[in-house]
């Protein structure tokens, strides 16, 4: 039933204890709850390398101080490995966050779904609780869409995804289209390079706006 889920996933969810006659929110952690692209210049600057901002991508606009040349997509890989060892467990909070989730955490359940490679979860998590984000993690590998799918399977209560990516959206779509899905990047120079994603519900620009609207569609069904 649920093929498109990763082998490291299944046994995540599967511990998983949810109430299906309570609101869920599933939400994204890098560029949702945490600064990744203020770690992660951060993190570049050490290694002498730098981004670019020409696109939304990092493949391409990681590139070398020396010649100002792209690092190949390989090397992005290796690079993002080092960057979620060393660094997760540290990135800043995004404004907002945990104060939001704290208050939306009196009317839903709610559960952190991160395409952080799951041999780093621990470190995820340790973030999360450092930042007063004490919530289940799921460390994910792929699209989100059958995850999504899953964790809302016989929900009896209204369901919530907050993401960055526009991709994540359209798995959600595809998968689990009766959740409703918000579109949040927390960084406002990604945010000025990306319009709304094409199949997210509403496009919102900060967590006390996120907040406000999940707590009004609770409440009164409106968007």
């Amino acid at each position: 039933m649920y093929t498109g889920i990763h082998d490291d996933v299944r046994p995540q969810l599967e511990k998983l204890i949810i109430d299906r006659d309570r609101p869920l929110i599933i939400t994204d952690a890098d560029e949702v709850l945490f600064n990744f692209m203020i770690g992660l210049e951060d993190f570049l600057t050490s290694l002498d390398l730098y981004f670019d901002w020409s696109s939304f991508a990092l493949t391409g606009n990681i590139r070398r101080n020396t010649d100002r040349e792209p690092i190949d997509q390989m090397e992005v890989g290796k690079l993002l490995s080092d960057f979620f060892d060393q660094r997760c467990a540290y990135l800043p909070a995004v404004e907002g966050a945990a104060e939001g989730l704290a208050m939306l955490s009196d009317h839903a359940q709610i559960i952190v779904l991160s395409n952080v490679p799951p041999k780093y979860a621990h470190k995820r998590r340790a973030g999360l609780c450092d930042k007063g984000m004490d919530f289940p993690l799921i460390a994910n590998v792929g699209s989100k869409g059958q995850v999504v799918r899953f964790l809302t399977h016989e929900l009896n209560a209204p369901a919530y995804f907050i993401d960055d990516i526009p991709h994540n959206h359209s798995s959600v779509n595809e998968h689990a289209a009766h959740v409703h899905r918000l579109h949040y990047i927390a960084d406002p120079r990604l945010s000025d390079l990306l319009g709304p994603a094409e199949h997210s519900h509403s496009r919102l620009y900060d967590w006390p706006e996120i907040g406000a609207h999940i707590i009004r569609h609770i409440e009164t069904g409106e968007y």
